[in-house]
């Protein structure tokens, strides 16, 4: 019995995992490399984007979502800065550019994109936070996109409670 349980758990490795990332949360992980890079390196929105079109993941992606993302983010900067800026215990510039960069492309979701719902936003957000951020950072991006959320999407919020 112990040769059969062995050998399954071998068998399990060989078989390739599924791919479970959807395109849009690869637009998503993309559209954060990109703000990560524009706010630490600088460079142009236009050339981010082209560098980020030659990579092998970008083939993963929605395209047209990424585009999206990362141009409606960085066009928008100054207005979503404000309306982050309120539910922030600290300026923005102390920051870590991740938790930034995560914040500002929720908050652009959750202004510009009212067909997804707040709450994947949210939870979108959160996995980002966890995979690239700093140790407890995906907590501190949930409660402020949770409050951001009562003011962005109200009538939405209300409906869930």
């Amino acid at each position: 019995m112990t040769q059969k349980i062995s050998g399954a758990k071998t068998k399990a490795k060989l078989e390739p995992k599924p791919d479970r990332k959807g395109r849009r949360r690869r637009s998503r992980e993309l559209a954060l490399q990109g703000l990560y890079q524009w706010f630490v390196a600088g460079g142009t929105v236009q050339a981010i984007e082209k560098q980020l079109h030659e990579t092998r993941e970008f083939l993963k992606t929605d395209e047209e979502y990424f585009s999206d993302l990362i141009q409606g983010t960085l066009t928008n900067l100054t207005e979503l800065e404000k309306h982050i800026q309120p539910y922030l215990d600290r300026p923005i510039k102390e920051l870590s550019p991740v938790e930034f960069s995560v914040l500002l492309l929720s908050t652009y979701e959750l202004a510009s994109h009212p067909e997804i719902p707040y709450r994947v936003i949210i939870n979108e957000a959160v996995v980002l936070a966890k995979i690239y951020g700093g140790t407890d950072g995906h907590k501190y991006v949930n409660g402020v996109l949770d409050k951001l959320a009562t003011q962005l999407r109200a009538e939405e919020v209300a409906l869930q409670v």
